[in-house]
């Protein structure tokens, strides 16, 4: 069985080429005598039902040459890329309406991004890049094309693209719409690559994130997207890097750039731009790594504008679940935990749950928090408890049975309220809080450890599994 599970696994990763698609699809019209899309059909169904993963392969019928004197068959982002070649070999002036055509095939998917890649595209944008210079009209198409065509490729950057972002972003920091298309495509190039992440960190990249947000304060897609790309460095994505500097990029932001104070006074110049306003909440959640800084984003307004956000915008979902998490961070010090509860923090977040009890990530979000407030807090729970937390955690447990990360969180926070206050145990039995973290352990194996916890500081009864006793056998020689 085991055997069968893992020849599958292996299967489910298999790849073709472009070329090794289109064959087939060739081969089913001329062989088979089928129509165009049947041929499509037919090929698809037959390399899936072989568990190869289509999602580099563009899935139509390759389209006749528009040249003149050929009939060869290619797909049209290809002849998009091979029409834009040959403008930029000869510096012709219809370099900019095929950057065009180009960007408008590489928006429509990730394959025919990839298959333009496989061909070279890479170095032709570059170039058309590097080849504006100081014209900003010029500039400005030839940035689109990367940013479309860099979008979900990290790998595609080497240190020329990496160098000239730099310069770009450089020397175009006056100007809103060129900052914010470099920034996007250094986004890009960070996501899920750890390596140019630290490159672009050596290279000057936070400096002129943070100065974007500070030079550009009313210009929302440029704090947005600068935000964005900060956040980015913080993450720990990449599957190929064993140890990432996400902690130390976190650092580096909050100490050397100021980013707590750049983030903080930048939400006070869009009070009701929702979209920006969730990504500099998700920006500090990123950046409250450290006790100190938790602080400083109180001491900032940071707290006092997250209360104020979640208490005017409990009807946006997306907002919510953002300021959620970042009362959630920075909840890990003490002192803050009691300063969200003073300014009626853990009633807003028990209502934003009761508010979005069908949403998962809200629900997920909210026992994190609540979690986070209780913890060696018996006061906070006495809070928690009468704003009707417990309860609410109970039903978002009842309303997604299937959500592991709702259930651990939930079983936390259970434990949390009964761990220093016993005088809630009862009470939280009789809301049915035994039989709802009992059907948690039985469906998800990741609950075990919490779920027990919360059981037995409940005083329910646990079944403890040994996993060794000692016996059959002997550490001695």
């Amino acid at each position: 069985m085991s055997e069968t599970i893992s020849s599958v696994a292996v299967m489910a990763k298999r790849r073709i080429t472009q070329e090794t698609f289109d064959a087939v699809v060739r081969e089913n019209i001329e062989e088979f005598d089928m129509e165009g899309n049947e041929a499509l059909v037919e090929a698809i169904e037959q390399f899936e039902s072989q568990c190869v993963d289509l999602s580099n392969i563009v899935k139509e019928v390759p389209k006749v040459s528009l040249e003149e004197n050929t009939q060869d068959q290619t797909h049209e982002v290809l002849q998009a890329l091979e029409s834009l070649k040959s403008a930029v070999a000869s510096s012709s002036a219809s370099v900019p309406e095929d950057l065009r055509v180009f960007t408008e095939q590489c928006s429509l998917d990730f394959a025919r991004r990839y298959l333009a890649a496989q061909n070279d595209a890479y170095p032709t944008i570059l170039t058309c890049c590097q080849r504006a210079g100081e014209e900003k009209e010029a500039l400005s198409v030839a940035l689109v094309a990367l940013s479309a065509l860099t979008d979900g490729q990290p790998d595609l950057l080497d240190v020329e693209g990496r160098e000239f972002l730099i310069r770009a972003l450089t020397a175009h920091q006056s100007d809103p719409a060129l900052t914010c298309q470099c920034i996007r495509i250094i986004r890009h190039f960070c996501l899920k690559h750890e390596n140019n992440r630290q490159a672009f960190v050596k290279a000057g990249a936070l400096a002129l994130l943070t100065g974007s947000v500070t030079r550009h304060t009313e210009h929302p897609e440029v704090v947005r997207e600068a935000c964005l790309t900060l956040r980015v460095m913080t993450f720990d994505d990449d599957v190929r890097v064993p140890f990432g500097q996400a902690h130390e990029h976190a650092k580096m932001i909050v100490l050397e750039q100021n980013g707590l104070k750049v983030i903080t006074e930048a939400a006070k110049a869009h009070p009701e731009n929702t979209a920006v306003l969730s990504e500099l909440c998700a920006t500090l959640s990123r950046l409250a790594v450290r006790n100190e800084f938790c602080q400083d984003i109180v001491e900032l307004g940071g707290l006092k504008f997250m209360i104020k956000l979640l208490a005017d915008s409990l009807d946006c979902q997306e907002l919510v679940k953002q300021v959620l998490n970042a009362l959630k961070a920075i909840a890990g010090n003490d002192d803050v935990k009691d300063a969200i509860v003073n300014t009626g923090g853990a009633e807003l977040i028990v209502i934003a749950m009761n508010r979005h009890m069908a949403n998962a990530q809200v629900c997920e979000q909210g026992c994190a928090a609540l979690c986070m407030l209780a913890l060696r807090k018996p006061t906070n729970c006495t809070v928690i408890m009468e704003s009707g937390g417990a309860l609410a955690t109970l039903q978002a447990m009842k309303n997604h049975p299937a959500d592991v990360n709702v259930q651990r969180q939930s079983c936390m926070l259970l434990r949390n309220l009964v761990a220093h206050t016993r005088d809630f145990t009862q009470p939280i039995l009789e809301m049915g809080a035994e039989a709802l973290i009992s059907q948690a352990l039985a469906a998800h194996r990741d609950c075990g450890d919490v779920g027990q916890a919360a059981l037995r500081d409940l005083g329910c009864h646990v079944e403890l599994r040994e996993l060794w006793t000692g016996k059959k056998g002997s550490l001695s020689h």
